[in-house]
């Protein structure tokens, strides 16, 4: 995922060899995008990562979401 764009994902070699991350934190970006694959709520994956607010979550997924390539029938 190209989160280039989004105020709320940062880029910093010093954090987690330059993966994507949630602002502030060590949480990659992707698994938020991975947890919601598998079908857990934004309310699920703040309980395993209780630092992020579900509304932060849920705007992350729909960052996301707004940039997937649409099919071309």
């Amino acid at each position: 995922m190209d989160w280039t764009g989004c105020n709320l994902v940062e880029i910093d070699p010093e954090k987690v060899c330059g993966t994507p991350v949630v602002k502030g934190t060590r949480v990659p970006a992707d698994v938020l995008l991975v947890d919601e694959e598998y079908g857990r709520t934004a309310e699920q994956t703040h309980n395993s990562f209780p630092t992020l607010p579900v509304t932060t979550i849920n705007q992350l997924r729909a960052f996301a979401h707004s940039r997937k390539p649409q099919l071309q029938p």
